[in-house]
Protein backbone atom coordinates (compact mmCIF):
# COMPACT_ATOMS: atom_id res chain seq x y z
CA UNK A 1 0.00 0.00 0.00
CA UNK A 2 2.81 2.34 1.25
CA UNK A 3 3.90 2.01 -2.89
CA UNK A 4 1.27 2.41 -4.08
CA UNK A 5 0.39 5.56 -2.15
CA UNK A 6 4.40 7.38 -3.26
CA UNK A 7 2.48 7.92 -6.90
CA UNK A 8 0.68 10.80 -5.24
CA UNK A 9 3.54 13.39 -3.84
CA UNK A 10 0.87 15.49 -1.62
CA UNK A 11 0.77 12.36 0.34
CA UNK A 12 3.59 11.33 3.03
CA UNK A 13 3.57 7.60 4.55
CA UNK A 14 4.14 8.72 8.21
CA UNK A 15 3.90 4.90 9.84
CA UNK A 16 2.66 1.22 8.95
CA UNK A 17 1.30 -0.98 11.79
CA UNK A 18 1.52 -4.85 11.89
CA UNK A 19 -1.97 -5.35 13.89
CA UNK A 20 -4.75 -2.98 15.10
CA UNK A 21 -2.49 -2.97 19.00
CA UNK A 22 -0.07 -0.81 17.12
CA UNK A 23 -2.25 0.82 15.08
CA UNK A 24 -4.19 2.04 17.84
CA UNK A 25 -0.67 3.00 19.85
CA UNK A 26 0.81 5.08 16.77
CA UNK A 27 -2.71 6.91 16.20
CA UNK A 28 -2.70 7.94 19.81
CA UNK A 29 0.72 9.48 19.79
CA UNK A 30 0.54 10.95 15.79
CA UNK A 31 -1.35 13.51 14.29
CA UNK A 32 -2.72 11.10 11.25
CA UNK A 33 -5.04 12.88 8.66
CA UNK A 34 -6.00 9.49 7.07
CA UNK A 35 -5.80 6.12 7.63
CA UNK A 36 -6.06 2.94 5.28
CA UNK A 37 -7.33 0.11 7.17
CA UNK A 38 -7.47 -3.53 6.95
CA UNK A 39 -10.28 -5.09 8.60
CA UNK A 40 -8.91 -8.50 8.80
CA UNK A 41 -5.64 -8.05 10.73
CA UNK A 42 -3.83 -10.63 13.33
CA UNK A 43 -5.74 -9.74 16.50
CA UNK A 44 -8.20 -7.23 16.31
CA UNK A 45 -9.85 -6.70 13.16
CA UNK A 46 -10.31 -3.25 11.80
CA UNK A 47 -13.76 -2.57 12.90
CA UNK A 48 -12.21 -3.42 16.32
CA UNK A 49 -9.78 -0.89 16.21
CA UNK A 50 -12.29 1.71 15.62
CA UNK A 51 -14.60 0.45 18.33
CA UNK A 52 -11.47 1.12 20.73
CA UNK A 53 -10.28 4.69 19.23
CA UNK A 54 -13.96 5.83 18.84
CA UNK A 55 -15.52 6.92 15.67
CA UNK A 56 -15.36 10.60 16.36
CA UNK A 57 -11.88 10.26 17.36
CA UNK A 58 -10.66 8.47 14.18
CA UNK A 59 -8.88 10.38 10.98
CA UNK A 60 -10.73 10.19 7.54
CA UNK A 61 -10.31 5.82 7.14
CA UNK A 62 -10.20 4.08 4.06
CA UNK A 63 -10.70 0.50 4.38
CA UNK A 64 -8.64 -1.78 2.37
CA UNK A 65 -9.59 -5.48 2.03
CA UNK A 66 -10.03 -8.71 -0.25
CA UNK A 67 -13.75 -9.09 1.77
CA UNK A 68 -16.20 -6.61 0.04
CA UNK A 69 -19.01 -8.27 2.12
CA UNK A 70 -17.80 -5.62 5.29
CA UNK A 71 -18.92 -2.81 2.43
CA UNK A 72 -22.22 -1.60 4.28
CA UNK A 73 -20.39 -2.08 7.90
CA UNK A 74 -17.37 0.35 6.76
CA UNK A 75 -19.95 3.37 5.49
CA UNK A 76 -21.87 2.95 9.01
CA UNK A 77 -18.54 3.70 11.01
CA UNK A 78 -18.13 6.56 8.60
CA UNK A 79 -15.51 5.72 6.63
CA UNK A 80 -14.34 7.94 3.50
CA UNK A 81 -14.26 4.80 1.31
CA UNK A 82 -13.83 0.97 0.54
CA UNK A 83 -11.02 -0.29 -1.66
CA UNK A 84 -10.63 -4.08 -2.88
CA UNK A 85 -7.16 -5.91 -2.61
CA UNK A 86 -5.59 -5.98 -5.17
CA UNK A 87 -6.04 -1.86 -5.11
CA UNK A 88 -6.08 -0.49 -9.00
CA UNK A 89 -4.12 2.37 -9.43
CA UNK A 90 -7.02 4.21 -10.76
CA UNK A 91 -9.13 3.80 -8.51
CA UNK A 92 -6.57 4.87 -5.71
CA UNK A 93 -6.79 7.93 -7.38
CA UNK A 94 -9.95 8.27 -7.11
CA UNK A 95 -10.01 7.53 -3.73
CA UNK A 96 -7.09 9.97 -3.06
CA UNK A 97 -8.94 12.80 -4.75
CA UNK A 98 -12.06 12.34 -2.49
CA UNK A 99 -9.54 12.53 0.60
CA UNK A 100 -8.10 15.57 -0.67
CA UNK A 101 -11.66 17.22 -0.77
CA UNK A 102 -12.74 16.20 2.62
CA UNK A 103 -9.64 17.63 3.86
CA UNK A 104 -9.85 20.56 2.04
CA UNK A 105 -13.96 20.84 3.57
CA UNK A 106 -12.56 19.71 7.30
CA UNK A 107 -9.74 22.98 7.26
CA UNK A 108 -12.57 25.05 6.10
CA UNK A 109 -14.06 24.81 9.63
CA UNK A 110 -17.28 24.15 8.70
CA UNK A 111 -18.52 21.55 11.40
CA UNK A 112 -21.04 19.00 10.40
CA UNK A 113 -23.39 20.46 12.80
CA UNK A 114 -23.21 24.06 11.46
CA UNK A 115 -23.90 22.62 8.11
CA UNK A 116 -27.11 21.08 9.28
CA UNK A 117 -28.33 24.19 10.34
CA UNK A 118 -27.57 26.07 7.77
CA UNK A 119 -29.30 23.89 5.17
CA UNK A 120 -32.48 23.67 7.72
CA UNK A 121 -32.82 27.12 6.75
CA UNK A 122 -31.40 27.21 3.23
CA UNK A 123 -34.03 28.14 0.49
CA UNK A 124 -36.60 30.91 -0.89
CA UNK A 125 -37.94 31.22 2.52
CA UNK A 126 -36.86 30.12 5.57
CA UNK A 127 -39.60 27.44 7.43
CA UNK A 128 -41.30 29.26 10.44
CA UNK A 129 -40.41 26.00 12.31
CA UNK A 130 -37.10 24.91 12.93
CA UNK A 131 -37.81 21.71 10.67
CA UNK A 132 -35.43 20.51 7.89
CA UNK A 133 -35.65 21.49 4.15
CA UNK A 134 -33.15 19.07 3.62
CA UNK A 135 -31.09 16.01 4.80
CA UNK A 136 -27.97 15.45 4.69
CA UNK A 137 -27.22 11.65 3.48
CA UNK A 138 -24.29 9.39 3.31
CA UNK A 139 -24.46 7.95 -0.44
CA UNK A 140 -21.11 5.69 -1.13
CA UNK A 141 -18.38 7.42 -0.70
CA UNK A 142 -20.28 10.88 -1.62
CA UNK A 143 -22.76 12.79 0.96
CA UNK A 144 -26.26 14.06 -0.45
CA UNK A 145 -27.96 16.61 0.40
CA UNK A 146 -31.82 16.11 -0.46
CA UNK A 147 -34.58 17.84 -0.45
CA UNK A 148 -37.18 16.49 1.66
CA UNK A 149 -40.13 16.80 -0.63
CA UNK A 150 -38.24 14.21 -2.65
CA UNK A 151 -38.77 12.11 0.27
CA UNK A 152 -41.35 9.59 -0.39
CA UNK A 153 -41.42 7.92 2.81
CA UNK A 154 -39.22 6.98 5.31
CA UNK A 155 -39.12 3.33 7.35
CA UNK A 156 -37.56 2.58 10.38
CA UNK A 157 -34.59 -0.62 9.35
CA UNK A 158 -33.15 -1.70 12.89
CA UNK A 159 -30.67 1.31 14.44
CA UNK A 160 -30.82 2.94 11.23
CA UNK A 161 -33.95 4.61 8.78
CA UNK A 162 -34.43 3.64 4.99
CA UNK A 163 -35.41 6.69 3.26
CA UNK A 164 -37.13 6.53 -0.13
CA UNK A 165 -37.70 8.59 -3.28
CA UNK A 166 -38.65 8.22 -6.36
CA UNK A 167 -35.69 6.83 -7.59
CA UNK A 168 -33.57 5.54 -4.74
CA UNK A 169 -33.40 4.44 -0.87
CA UNK A 170 -31.08 5.58 1.02
CA UNK A 171 -29.90 4.74 4.99
CA UNK A 172 -29.37 7.53 7.73
CA UNK A 173 -28.27 6.50 11.14
CA UNK A 174 -30.83 8.46 13.19
CA UNK A 175 -34.23 7.01 15.41
CA UNK A 176 -37.78 7.46 14.03
CA UNK A 177 -38.34 9.29 16.32
CA UNK A 178 -35.76 11.83 15.95
CA UNK A 179 -35.95 12.18 12.54
CA UNK A 180 -40.23 12.42 13.16
CA UNK A 181 -39.31 15.72 15.19
CA UNK A 182 -37.41 17.41 12.86
CA UNK A 183 -39.97 17.27 9.85
CA UNK A 184 -42.76 19.31 9.38
CA UNK A 185 -45.88 17.80 10.14
CA UNK A 186 -47.58 19.30 8.26
CA UNK A 187 -45.94 17.67 5.41
CA UNK A 188 -45.00 14.31 6.86
CA UNK A 189 -47.27 12.27 9.27
CA UNK A 190 -46.13 9.24 11.37
CA UNK A 191 -48.60 6.66 9.81
CA UNK A 192 -47.13 3.63 11.91
CA UNK A 193 -44.28 3.23 14.42
CA UNK A 194 -41.89 2.16 11.48
CA UNK A 195 -43.40 4.49 9.10
CA UNK A 196 -43.43 8.23 8.23
CA UNK A 197 -45.22 9.07 4.56
CA UNK A 198 -45.22 12.22 2.91
CA UNK A 199 -48.28 13.33 2.78
CA UNK A 200 -48.95 14.40 -0.58
CA UNK A 201 -47.71 11.02 -1.63
CA UNK A 202 -50.71 9.15 -0.57
CA UNK A 203 -52.97 7.86 -3.42
CA UNK A 204 -55.72 6.00 -1.37
CA UNK A 205 -56.20 4.58 2.53
CA UNK A 206 -57.77 1.26 3.10
CA UNK A 207 -59.43 0.86 6.18
CA UNK A 208 -60.01 -2.22 7.83
CA UNK A 209 -62.07 -2.26 10.79
CA UNK A 210 -60.95 0.37 14.04
CA UNK A 211 -57.44 -1.38 13.40
CA UNK A 212 -54.48 -1.09 11.21
CA UNK A 213 -55.12 -0.27 7.98
CA UNK A 214 -53.16 0.44 4.73
CA UNK A 215 -51.88 3.52 3.10
CA UNK A 216 -51.19 3.02 -0.66
CA UNK A 217 -49.19 5.93 -2.41
CA UNK A 218 -49.14 6.92 -5.50
CA UNK A 219 -46.12 4.90 -6.67
CA UNK A 220 -48.43 1.76 -5.83
CA UNK A 221 -46.50 1.03 -2.87
CA UNK A 222 -48.38 0.11 0.13
CA UNK A 223 -47.86 0.75 3.82
CA UNK A 224 -48.77 -0.41 7.18
CA UNK A 225 -51.21 2.26 8.93
CA UNK A 226 -52.00 1.81 12.86
CA UNK A 227 -55.26 3.61 14.24
CA UNK A 228 -53.43 6.17 15.71
CA UNK A 229 -51.33 7.03 12.03
CA UNK A 230 -55.10 7.12 10.60
CA UNK A 231 -56.03 10.18 13.28
CA UNK A 232 -52.82 11.60 12.32
CA UNK A 233 -53.96 11.72 9.07
CA UNK A 234 -56.90 13.24 9.78
CA UNK A 235 -56.09 15.82 11.71
CA UNK A 236 -53.49 17.02 8.78
CA UNK A 237 -56.43 17.32 6.68
CA UNK A 238 -58.39 19.52 9.20
CA UNK A 239 -61.30 16.70 9.97
CA UNK A 240 -60.13 15.25 13.25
Amino acid sequence: MARLLSVDPEFTVSGECRNGREAANFLKTNDVDVVFLDIQMPGESGLDLIDKVGVREMPITIFVTAHDSYALKAFEVHALDYLTKPVEEDRLRDCLQRVKEQLAFKSGGLSEETLRSLLTNMGPQAAPAAYRNRLLLPDGVKTLLLDVDQIVCIEAADYCVSIHTGHKDYLLRESMKELASTLDPKKFVRIHRSVIVNLSCIREVIREGRGEGTAILSNGRRLRMSDSGWKAVLASAGQA
